[in-house]
């Protein structure tokens, strides 16, 4: 399995960096009337859609029998022993803004568990990489979240619950119990980045809601891999059904889960499973 996995994260990375080379070769120049509305506040361009496109070709030439799940094209083949998780501009907000943060999202899934991630960062050439009970690793070096032990000193990442927003009431208590306990809160404008900052120990935790599969599904096991927790809200294992997601440090993981768990205990994870709320 670890030769497959080897072969994987290269054919991953190479897609991830062709993908993040056409990102960049058209960032600034996308016009307002070339911006699709898919819900509110939820944008997606030409150039979304054709990076997709170069990443699903070259997985599906190196692995015709995997499955594709990929955020503008859905599925592209639902049958494999490995499923791909892909989100090919993670960041779109950003991207159309002009704003220079973004990055390129590559999950893997074997049955039930994450085994690989790929996420390439186009504007830093920083590309992160995960492999199940091997470890995550910055450019080819390791990397381990922060040792950080102390709230008044933490640094932290989240991002604003506008798919769930009848949970804002319960969110805006959460962050200012957090806000009031930690040294400051990040908002970036891409969980996967985030994620990637708690693997590196530069947050030293995130916490976001309604998030999809392909936002966190490869960020999730970078910071697995580099020594942290993630969890979802309840402290259980559902974050990429629920899309409620907790992840840093041990220290950190525990005051956020202690938070929203006390003013999100009402809910059910069942219901929270079809976004709805």
């Amino acid at each position: 399995m670890q030769e497959e996995i080897a072969q994987i994260l290269q054919v991953g990375s190479q897609a991830a960096k062709a993908a993040g080379a056409y990102l960049l070769s058209h960032f600034g120049t996308i016009r307002p009337d070339e911006v699709d509305e898919k819900g509110r506040n939820d944008f997606v361009t030409f150039v979304d859609r054709e990076s997709e496109k170069r990443i699903v070709q070259i997985i599906r030439e190196a692995f015709p029998h995997h499955a594709v799940l990929a955020e503008e094209g859905g599925n592209y083949q639902k049958d494999g022993t490995y499923q791909w998780i892909i989100d090919p501009l993670d960041g779109t907000t950003n991207y159309i803004q002009h704003i220079p943060f973004f990055c390129v999202s590559l999950g893997v899934r074997k049955g039930s568990d994450v085994v690989a991630a790929i996420i390439y960062d186009p504007n830093h050439d920083e590309l992160f990489t995960a492999a199940r009970g091997q470890g995550a690793w910055l450019n080819g070096k390791p990397i381990s979240v922060s040792a950080n032990t102390r709230p008044e000193r933490a640094a932290l990442a989240t991002g604003y619950p506008w798919r769930t927003k009848r949970l804002l009431p319960q969110y805006l208590l959460t962050f200012e119990e957090i806000f009031l306990h930690t040294a400051g809160t990040r908002r970036l404008g891409s969980a996967a980045m985030d994620l990637c900052y708690v693997a590196a120990g530069r947050f030293d935790a995130f916490w976001e809601m309604g998030l999809s599969p392909w936002d966190i599904a490869a960020g999730s096991l970078l910071v697995q891999e580099a020594g942290g927790v993630v969890t979802d809200f309840w402290n259980g294992p559902h974050f990429l059904e629920t899309g409620f997601i907790i992840a840093g440090n041990s220290t950190m993981h525990r005051l956020i889960q202690e938070i929203t768990g006390f003013h999100f205990k009402q809910f059910q994870q069942s219901k929270l499973r079809d976004k709805k709320l």
